[in-house]
């Protein structure tokens, strides 16, 4: 009997961390958790009239999101200065203190080791697989950068329809 090796071409995934940083380093840090697929099942933006600002409404998933990200404040090393659930998408702004207190290696970062934390609990609670496989971050470069996110993160409710994550009912 002959062994038959096929030869498939898998997808070369980009990689989404920036080469050679160490991602314990302190500093303040701009993260996007998607949903997988861009499902919404986070919540529902409502609102929007004359009298009221758009808000999100958390499903139960989106509730258990809520509480692990507030949760992420008992991590000794990290701060969440500010977050928004969206229906498809998180936005965290966070910051790492004392972080550079660890060895930095490339399987106890910091970032990537909570964010990865955070998501295998929801999924564990929300008993489905919620999230997609990667994440978006961004290093805070400065004080002015830092301000733009914040506002971002603000605004982000109102501006639901214009969202790159956007996606129709």
């Amino acid at each position: 009997m002959m062994n038959t090796v096929i030869n498939m071409d898998l997808p070369k995934r980009k990689p989404t961390r920036l080469k050679q940083y160490n991602y314990s380093t302190d500093g303040a840090y701009f993260v996007t958790i998607c949903t997988k697929d861009k499902r919404k099942v986070f919540g529902k933006i409502v609102g929007g009239g004359a009298l009221d600002a758009p808000q999100m409404i958390l499903s139960e998933i989106g509730g258990i999101v809520d509480k692990y990200i507030q949760s992420t404040n008992n991590i000794p090393e990290i701060v969440v200065d500010k977050y928004v659930i969206m229906p498809n998408h998180i936005h965290l702004l966070l910051r790492i203190e004392n972080g550079t207190s660890r060895a930095p290696s490339p399987t106890n970062q910091i970032l990537p080791h909570a964010i990865s934390t955070f998501k295998r609990f929801v999924n564990r609670d929300a008993r489905c697989s919620v999230f997609q496989r990667s994440y978006h971050d961004h290093i805070i470069r400065d004080e002015a950068d830092y301000r733009k996110i914040w506002n971002y993160i603000d605004t982000n409710p109102a501006k639901w329809q214009e969202d790159c994550f956007y996606v129709e009912d």
